[in-house]
Parts: C-alpha cells; structure tokens; sequence
C-alpha cells in the first residue's frame, strides 16, 4: 500500500506585527508603513488596539476572518527593540514563532510592491534583526511593504538613506500608499482562510499603481 502524501502544515498567523517607532513625529513616516498595515487591519476587522504595558506596545485581539482568534501588536519599543515587544505577546499565549506575521517596510522593493515569504533574513532592517533574536529563529512569515529607494541613490550615503525612511511619502505616494494598505489588508485575509503559503502567489504577482483607484 502506498503511503499518503503528507501535506506540509498550513502557516496560518495568530500574531501579526506591524513594526514602526513610536512618537508623533514618525507618525506617516515610510519607516512607520508597519504601523499602518496593522491600524488598516484594526479598522476593517473592528479590532480596536490599546497600549498594554505588559506587551509594550498597542495590542487588540478578536476573531479572524476564518474564524481563528487573531491577535494585533504595535511595539512601542523602537524599532531597535521590536523584538522584546513580540516575544511578551508569544510568551504570555504560548504562540510558536511559526504564528507570528511581521510587517515592515523595505527600501529595496519599489513603492507598490509587497512581498509576503515564510521565512528568511533581516535583510539589514533593526526591526526584523530584534524580532529573529527574541524569537530565536528565522522562521516565521513577513510581509515586506515596498517604499522605494531615494532619488539619486546610487552612492549608497547611509545619511540619504536615513532621511528617505525617516522622511513622509507625497500627496501622491500617499494615495498610493492608501490603496497597497487595502491590499496587504487582502493579503492576510487569504493567508488567514487559505495559509501564507497560498496568499504569496497572489501578493508577490502584482503592483499597486495609482491608476488602480
């Protein structure tokens, strides 16, 4: 008889993480896209997020689409130690780091872009390099939201770099920025009802233009 073929596990988050610092002037900041993703998410799923000193961050928790308890944190660490912030909310509910889903922004993807990966490196972002060392391993699904490079980057300044993250996107950028926001918030919905691994194929696939609205 011949044996079944063994399904790998769907990964279906419990967590999900928006990184951004706190205080009001990163409020809108490109660095801060984290913070959007997972206030777009409070908004469409009624989920409201109150700071939790045990937690260190804003968290809300309520039922997923799909029926699953679902979980919301903001860290109010700074990005630098986004990582402490994640491990007190798997800690206290026991989450495997498998659960946990991080949204951030990357500068090496063009504005529009998302990638959403089971696994894999900080890629130089402070953010993800606390949350592999607090969760002890790679692997647990991001989501990386595309903020474009500066202009005129190709010389690499560490300084254009740290305006660019640190600067807002422009009335334009914004409303296009409104509308990737809608479509990370899709995104998790399927990786909720269907695991991440079927919702990479959609939000790798496409780009977000203005032209969409």
């Amino acid at each position: 008889m011949t044996e079944a073929v063994k399904q790998p596990a769907l990964v279906i988050p419990q967590l999900i993480v928006g990184l951004g610092n706190p205080e009001s002037k990163y409020d809108q900041t490109r660095h801060n896209i984290g913070f959007a993703a997972v206030e777009s998410l409070s908004r469409s799923w009624r989920i409201p997020l109150a700071e939790n000193r045990k937690f260190q961050g804003e968290y809300g928790e309520g039922m997923a689409i799909g029926g699953g308890k679902i979980r919301l944190l903001k860290p109010l660490t700074y990005m630098n130690r986004s990582g402490q912030a994640i491990q007190a909310v798997t800690s206290w509910y026991k989450l495997p780091p498998e659960s946990v889903l991080v949204i951030y922004d990357d500068m090496d993807l063009p504005l529009g872009k998302t990638r959403l990966r089971l696994s894999g490196s900080a890629g130089g972002h402070n953010g993800m390099k606390s949350a592999i060392a607090h969760l002890s391993t790679q692997n647990f699904p991001r989501l990386r939201i595309g903020i474009g490079k500066p202009k005129g980057a190709a010389n690499n300044d560490d300084s254009d770099a740290v305006s660019h993250v640190l600067g807002r996107f422009s009335a334009a950028e914004n409303q296009q920025m409104s509308l990737v926001l809608q479509f990370v918030v899709e995104c998790i919905e399927l990786s909720l009802k269907q695991g991440v691994e079927k919702a990479m194929n959609i939000c790798n696939s496409r780009t977000i233009n203005n032209s969409e609205s």
